[in-house]
Order: structure tokens, then sequence, then C-alpha cells
């Protein structure tokens, strides 16, 4: 004859000792003598006050934001100046990110996009007392889309200054270049065109509209300022001494005093 459910639980020790442990009814549980809900019991009507066995941070109650909370956040944006939430630069590529820009920039100039953004931003936010270093830094995110964190003023000058740096030094290069005569005539202009090109389109991506009167017109004036400069730097190295500016006679004969003016 199979056990009956009875004698299954006769033989489980733990089943006599509940026995003998339980109180009687007209007396209180432990759960209650300690304060606490038993595990049926429904839950507090107070809603601050978790259910046994959840934690406070997983509450099924939805956290309503107090006061406090509404009020900063409207701060927050409050504190945030008008100029620099109409500012509407770097429009064109705000799901751009700034290794993108970044990448594009390396390939074809000699500066960051870090460098970029600040250099525009310093060109916009000039005044008759200086560039509002503090305002670029603190709103760098909200002004450049691909630009995530903050920059103190120190780093927003470093970022101009390392700009600047770069500018010069290219510009040197280039001007050498074309005064030297290393360029032909045509080389110089193709030169030209592409640096124009990519100058042209950082402008566009930063929100400048240009029409194609403006380029074309752009560009003679570019290519006729150039033509400028490789003629006279062709003077410059045949016709005029580069120590005094005096003029040199292309004469044998003459060649000896010529040289003497020149280093009196």
């Amino acid at each position: 004859m199979p056990d009956s459910p009875e004698s299954d639980a006769d033989d489980r020790p733990h089943d006599d000792r509940d026995a003998r442990e339980s109180p009687p009814d007209d007396q209180p549980t432990d759960a209650a003598a300690d304060g606490t809900a038993p595990d049926d019991a429904d839950q507090s009507s107070d809603p601050s006050v978790p259910d046994e066995g959840e934690s406070a941070g997983t509450s099924p109650q939805p956290s309503v934001p107090d006061d406090g909370a509404e009020s900063s956040d409207s701060a927050a944006h409050q504190a945030v100046p008008d100029d620099v939430q109409k500012y509407d630069r770097f429009k064109k590529i705000e799901g751009g990110t700034y290794d993108r820009a970044n990448e594009f920039l390396r390939d074809r100039t000699y500066i960051t996009a870090r460098e970029w953004a600040i250099a525009r931003l310093c060109a916009d936010f000039r005044t008759e007392t200086g560039v509002e270093m503090t305002k670029i830094g603190e709103n760098l995110p909200e002004l450049v889309p691909f630009m995530t964190d903050t920059y103190t003023p120190q780093a927003v000058n470093q970022a101009r200054a390392a700009f600047e740096e770069k500018v010069r030094k290219a510009g040197a290069t280039f001007l050498y270049g074309a005064m030297c005569d290393f360029f032909t005539a045509e080389e110089l202009d193709d030169v030209m065109y592409e640096a124009t090109e990519v100058a042209k389109f950082l402008l566009e991506v930063e929100g400048v509209e240009l029409s194609v009167e403006e380029e074309l017109e752009a560009e003679d004036r570019i290519s006729e300022v150039m033509r400028d400069v490789r003629e006279h730097s062709a003077a410059l190295r045949h016709d005029e001494c580069p120590h005094c500016g005096g003029e040199l006679d292309g004469g044998e004969g003459d060649s000896g005093g010529s040289t003497a003016e020149a280093d009196d």
C-alpha cells in the first residue's frame, strides 16, 4: 500500500518543528511581533514604502520629479545665453561625429576638427574687448554638434593659438612655393583651385551660402592676386636685391659694382 501524504509529511522533521513552534491563534506571529507585514498581506497604501522582498530602487510606483528637479532643468535651459541659442552654424553636419570631421580635415588641411570649430567660434564671438572664451567653452556642445564636451577658457585659447600658428606656417609655406618658381603658372592655378574648393566647402558646412556668381568672382580675384604674386616674385628674384631692394644690372661688367652696392 503506497504511503499517504500524511505519512510523507510525518517523515519530514521540520514539519514537526513547525507544528511545535506554531503559536496559537490568539497569539501574534513573529512577523506581526516584529512589525513586518506577512507575505500575503496587501501592499501598504503608502506608495513610499516598498513591498517586502522588493528593493526601494525597483518600486513599481512611477517616479514623479519634485518641484526642485523641474526648476533646476528650467534654470539650466535659461542659463544658456540667447546668442548661443540662436547660433546656427554647423547645422549641416548635425548628425556627424568628431572623428569623421577630423578625418576629412586631416586629409586636406593641417588643422583638426577641434581647431576648426574653435576658430569659427572665436571669429563669431569676438567683441570690442576680445574673444568670449568662457562663453564658447561652457556652451561648446550647444554651439557645435560634433563637440560633446565643454572646454575651459584655457583650452579654448590653446586651440585658437594652435589654429593661428598652423595658418601662419602654412601661409609661409604656400607663399614661398608660389614665389620660388617651383610651380609653373598652370600648376599654381591648380594649387589655388584645390585650396579654394576646400575652403569654400568648409564655409558651406558652417552655413555660409555662396551663389555661383560669388564663387566665380572669388576664384577670379584669387587667380589675379596669385598672378601678381608670381610676377612680382620673378622681378624680386632677377631684378631686385633681396636685401636692399636696389636694382641689379644684368651686365657682367657691372656685376661687381652692383654687388658691392648691395653689400653696403
